[in-house]
């Protein structure tokens, strides 16, 4: 059986990683999404909350499971039975850095190997961060995230859409 794992912190997780996650199931028997505590950035969504949305978007997709980790990404890899971990790149900055990640885990774990997968052109553009400021400031993220995720990131950030007269949606904050 081929088991990949797909690791981030899926804050929130967007369409650009479920087209990931789509993509990397018709590669792999298994592929475990692997939502991850990074202690160098402050979450908006808790590592459960994270999970939670994540299993409820992905539904019961055969051979998919969520889980949670933190510490060493070869060491989660090493312990599900994988021998894969799956990326998804969007520009080449990302590139760069996927590389040198991938580098380094081949260094502590020589058998690992990394796929990378690049997104559709239409999420070239879409990260979480940019997801969260975006909500942040009231702006629409229904083209950028599941329905679930757009009504998880409007009540973290108190906004309420007040239609004016115009058929438009001034956004206010409770």
């Amino acid at each position: 059986m081929k088991r990949a794992v797909y690791p981030g912190s899926f804050d929130p997780i967007t369409y650009g990683h479920l087209d990931i996650i789509d993509r990397a199931l018709q590669l792999f028997d298994e592929l475990i999404i692997a939502v991850a505590v990074n202690p160098n950035k402050r979450a908006l969504f808790s590592q459960e909350e994270r999970c939670r949305m994540i299993t409820e978007i992905v539904g019961n997709r055969s051979g998919l499971r969520v889980e949670s980790f933190s510490g060493l990404l070869v060491t989660f890899v090493a312990a599900r039975g994988a021998a894969t971990i799956v990326k998804g790149l969007r520009a080449v900055s990302d590139f760069e850095f996927e590389f040198q990640m991938a580098l380094l885990n081949r260094q502590l774990a020589p058998t690992l190997d990394t796929v990378f997968l690049m997104t559709q052109d239409r999420y070239a553009f879409l990260s979480s961060s940019s997801v969260r400021e975006i909500a942040s400031l009231g702006g629409s993220v229904h083209q950028l995230v599941p329905p679930s995720v757009e009504e998880a990131l409007r009540v973290r950030f108190e906004v309420t859409p007040t239609p004016v007269s115009n058929g438009a949606h001034v956004v206010e904050r409770d």
